[in-house]
């Protein structure tokens, strides 16, 4: 029988071959690599035929599930993560399916390509090469649920900003300033009955919609091209009983996970949140996002990021699960000292993904200016955490960033590109030099650091570091004054020289200090000369 095998580059080049047993063109490592079959369409296929393969490379084997993808076609998709020929041969109980055979080599990857994101130690992220990666996200929850020409303007936006990362939600919301119908949905309506303007389903959650979940790639991949993680949100409260998405029941819950999984595990660029805020979701026991989170790693061989995201009642984070922390909690990041507590708890990476919103709408959560969204990163990133933006910033039009893309009207998305930008010049992440006693004063290492001073004003600054993880007596820095509102970086003519220490400070030898514009948001950049 007949296959087609369909390569995936990272850049999203597709070539097809004819025969099972023909030789695939070069794949990139960490790019995607695709087998499509083709089988029974007869009686309900994405329940009654399961397909699997196994990838071998020497004695290297890495197991993939695949999917019913409409109209006849399975797929099985696989992202190599090594170099060199690579083969594989399939598993199912449908004959049309069952023991194809094939191979491919994997090859160096293209500059633009870093593989996925993994936890690099115990607080940080990198990529798989070993590059830095620090997340620097913002909110579009049901972007890919609005008009396909808002969409397009979302993408374009995001090509202009300096986001990394994106959270945004697999089912359709319907929330406040969230009302446009999805043109789209993931299962196969059973009947449907029209109320008014509004129009009630009767889902079959047994037969998924494969055009939504393409549909849904497109979007994934798209960001990709653009150099952008999506944060993808599993399950959320905002659906009210309208769809029920919210309230299939375990066993379509778990169903539904095996599908979206298998899907799209092989994306490099995909990250697991198993919820935005599961507290609010009551119809889901406490106890079964337990069995949600290892369900999803049980059906992911690449083991990709993978938290859970909460209201106001913090999950058990530190399960083996949940590879870092994502938090809800606006308070840890509005003053010194706050954001590096939970460090301390969960030793993972932390990442404050909803600390309200930069925005002008009525609700607490979504009218913070552009000065505190600015500052809320600003807290993060200097005590070796993570926030996440949101624009919730109603505009004439009525499109509101945080929900529904578009483009950014907010102030800080910039500001927030300058920190980044900062960030990445730096040898390493960021970290508090001595977060017993010193909450203002973050280093990547003993040559680089960052003193931050918020909403405080001053008109100078005495040179002194704390002595733990500082550099021996002798040791001279440049200094440069930041302007994070201004995005303006100032060099300080003077140099400094550490002198001893006393009790826990060291200080200039000379009793040195830095002269300082009297205004807030302003930082000082040290480096080891």
């Amino acid at each position: 029988m007949k296959i087609v095998l369909i390569l995936l580059f990272s850049f999203c080049t597709i070539l097809s071959f004819a025969q099972i047993s023909s030789v695939a063109d070069p794949v990139e490592r960490w790019g995607r690599f695709e087998v499509e079959l083709k089988g029974s369409s007869t009686g309900n296929p994405f329940n009654d035929n399961w397909l699997t393969a196994d990838f071998t490379k020497g004695t290297k084997k890495i197991t993939t599930t695949g999917f019913y993808d409409g109209n006849g076609v399975y797929k099985i998709r696989f992202m190599p993560t090594e170099t060199g020929e690579w083969n594989f041969r399939t598993k199912s109980n449908s004959k049309a399916l069952n023991n194809k055979a094939g191979k491919f080599t994997c090859v160096n990857p293209s500059p633009q390509n870093h593989g996925p994101v993994i936890v690099n130690g115990t607080y940080n992220f990198s990529y798989a090469d070993g590059k830095n990666y620090y997340p620097f996200g913002t909110t579009i929850y049901a972007w890919t649920h609005q008009p396909n020409a808002l969409q397009e303007e979302t993408l374009r936006s995001l090509a202009t900003a300096r986001f990394n990362k994106v959270r945004m939600c697999v089912f359709p919301k319907t929330y406040v300033h969230v009302e446009t119908p999805p043109e789209l949905y993931p299962y196969k309506a059973k009947s449907q009955t029209k109320t008014g303007e509004d129009i009630k389903y009767e889902w079959d959650f047994t037969t998924f919609d494969p055009l939504f979940f393409q549909h849904l790639e497109k979007r994934i991949t798209d960001l990709d091209k653009l150099g952008i993680e999506v944060d993808l949100i599993i399950f959320h409260p905002y659906d009210k009983g309208k769809w029920g998405f919210d309230n299939m029941g375990k066993e379509n819950d778990l169903r539904y996970i095996k599908y979206l999984v298998a899907r799209l595990s092989a994306f490099k660029n995909v990250w697991w949140s198993m919820a935005n805020e599961f507290d609010f979701i009551k119809t889901k026991p406490r106890q079964d996002w337990d069995d949600y989170s290892k369900a999803v790693v049980a059906n992911d061989p690449y083991r990709h990021l993978c938290s859970i995201h909460n209201g106001s009642v913090y999950y058990d984070n530190w399960k083996p699960e949940f590879t870092h922390v994502s938090i809800q909690n606006g308070s840890l990041v509005e003053d010194f000292g706050r954001a590096v507590l939970l460090r301390d708890v969960y030793f993972k990476p932390v990442i404050y993904d909803e600390v309200c919103y930069e925005g002008n709408i009525p609700s607490r959560w979504g009218r913070l200016s552009g000065e505190e969204m600015t500052e809320a990163f600003w807290q993060g990133v200097i005590a070796g955490t993570y926030v996440t933006h949101g624009e919730t910033l109603k505009t004439p039009e009525d499109v509101i960033f945080w929900a529904e893309g578009g483009k950014f009207n907010g102030t800080s998305p910039v500001r927030i590109g300058f920190l980044r930008k900062i960030l990445e010049e730096g040898p390493g992440p960021l970290e508090l030099a001595d977060p017993w006693k010193d909450h203002k004063t973050s280093q990547a290492d003993s040559n680089h650091y960052i003193i931050y001073f918020g909403k405080q004003m001053q008109s100078e600054w005495f040179f002194n570091l704390p002595k733990k993880n500082a550099p021996s007596a002798g040791a001279k820095f440049k200094a440069e004054v930041i302007d994070t509102w201004n995005m303006t970086i100032t060099p300080v003519e003077d140099t400094f020289e550490l002198a001893e220490p006393i009790d826990y400070r060291i200080a200039d030898k000379q009793s040195k200090k830095i002269r300082l514009p009297v205004k807030p948001y302003l930082a000082i950049r040290l480096t080891r000369i």
